[in-house]
């Protein structure tokens, strides 16, 4: 068996960047911190050397395990953490009464240069009562740091946690997509869903600012709206577009798309298929490939998907492949996703064969409309022909639950352990300093994590190993490293 130490590694480094957001401050935290830090300063107890743990006591959606995710952002945090003449004001007039002019000199001087940050890597399958975080400090200061520290890691795990939860369902070879950001919390919740998606394991984002601040690939079509927006092909002006290599020019795409529409109407394999499709419909695929050659990927389910959407679309697919341009694929947004990819698929195929366009039945199928775990597990028992997922609400809300629950426990304090008692026995703090173990059997799979206190030996490869279960602290188990 081997043994690693996979936790609580120290941080640091200088970050020069401050937090994404910018309300990320000081006072980003609730008033009973301050006033604990003043309570603490006024008895002469705030340079005393603490130790807290952030963890989490059971894991979000029911399920097995969670992502850590927000380390960074709590980095940034701690390296700018420093307070504004204006923000030392408004603590001191919101503790009007008690507050000594001596307190606001404490503020005037405070950072985190004595604060140590020990952390397990960010993006690691974590569980609970294992520390995520250990802060030591200061007690003022790193009191302080509490309430920012979890709301930066509270949200970012949870969702991280749901992204990971949707890749495992849809499988590792589908592409998923995040599109929650026009019904995320507000805009930091729109960013920190994008990022944290893509830590959980998916691989691109709508959202156009996460993309420019975190470098996730960006990917998205057009909608409903473009499609309706156009009423027929005369309202196309600029016809002309050239080869992909440059080397000719086709001065008019429009009747290209159209010769081809009637040649699908009037093939032996498909003329039973659909009859007239939209010309709006058209006139929008044709326009829109106009404008994005090298990355035309149509919505196909404004009005009719097998009866106008997909014939529309491979004739503008076929019209750009003349020209040596390859199509992306299609997106569904609505009806019976399964049976339509099925059909969508088959569609493809026909095309492929008939006219002998390589690789067109690969056409990437996007399927969307509410997405979550539920609907992907359901796809996948039925079988589909999708090959991305665009997942909003449910992924970046965290609809099944609504907050992860970290809390952030002192455990020493002088170099004394501290524990919280509670009648609630999952309430019950771990004390001391600790370090965490994983550890893996012959296969390399792991196991189960262990912790013990910071100067205890480490658990060693065929040494019998006596472990108290943090989930009930009441069993105990033996484990033989061998």
């Amino acid at each position: 068996m081997e043994v690693k130490d996979y936790g609580l590694s120290r941080v640091s480094g200088r970050v020069l960047d401050g937090p994404t957001n910018p309300m990320v401050t000081p006072l980003l935290t609730d008033l009973y911190q301050f006033t604990m830090a003043y309570a603490y300063w006024k008895a002469g107890k705030h340079q005393e050397r603490a130790v807290f743990d952030l963890y989490f006591r059971k894991n979000p959606f029911g399920g097995e395990y969670t992502i850590f995710a927000g380390l960074e952002e709590c980095i940034k945090f701690l390296a700018n953490f420093k307070f504004t003449e204006d923000e030392i004001s408004f603590v001191c007039e919101s503790l009007a009464g008690s507050c000594e002019d001596g307190f606001c000199d404490y503020l005037r001087g405070l950072d985190c240069s004595e604060v140590e940050l020990y952390a397990t890597p960010e993006g690691s399958v974590v569980f609970p009562k294992v520390p995520l975080l250990r802060i030591e400090g200061p007690v003022a200061v790193v009191q302080l740091l509490e309430t920012p520290l979890l709301n930066l890691v509270n949200y970012a795990s949870l969702v991280a946690t749901n992204a990971a939860r949707h890749r495992f369902v849809a499988g590792k070879s589908k592409m998923l997509l995040e599109f929650g950001l026009r019904r995320a919390q507000g805009p930091d919740g729109g960013i920190g869903a994008s990022k944290y998606s893509y830590i959980g394991g998916f691989d691109a984002t709508s959202n156009v600012a996460a993309g420019k601040l975190f470098g996730i690939p960006l990917r998205g079509t057009h909608s409903h709206a473009f499609v309706s927006s156009y009423m027929s092909l005369d309202e196309i002006v600029e016809k002309s577009l050239r080869s992909s290599d440059g080397s000719s020019s086709c001065e008019d795409f429009v009747s290209l798309v159209q010769t081809w529409l009637n040649k699908i109407q009037w093939s032996n394999s498909l003329r039973n298929v659909f009859g007239e499709t939209n010309q709006s419909e058209l006139a929008a695929f044709t326009s829109y490939a106009l404008a994005f050659p090298n990355n035309f990927l149509a919505l196909v389910d404004t009005y009719d998907v097998m009866r106008s959407g997909i014939p529309n679309f491979c004739a503008v697919a076929l019209a750009l492949s003349d020209l040596g341009y390859k199509a992306v694929g299609i997106r569904l947004d609505s009806g019976d996703l399964a049976y339509l990819s099925f059909e969508a698929r088959k569609f493809f195929c026909t095309i492929e064969k008939e006219f002998g366009v390589l690789g067109f039945e690969k056409m990437i199928i996007t399927a969307s409309n509410d997405l979550n775990e539920e609907t992907l597990d359901a796809l996948n028992k039925q079988g589909h022909e999708v090959d991305a997922f665009g997942i909003g609400t449910y992924l970046v809300t965290c609809f099944t639950q609504a907050a992860l629950g970290c809390v952030f426990k002192l455990v020493e304090i002088n170099n004394q352990p501290r524990i919280k008692l509670s009648e609630d026995v999952s309430k019950v703090s771990i004390p001391c300093k600790k370090r965490c173990y994983r550890l893996y059997g012959r296969e390399g799979y792991p196991l189960v994590d262990i912790m013990t206190g910071e100067n205890e030996p480490s658990p060693k490869v065929k040494q019998e190993k006596i472990c108290r279960l943090s989930r009930t602290l009441e069993r105990v188990a033996s484990i033989n490293l061998s």
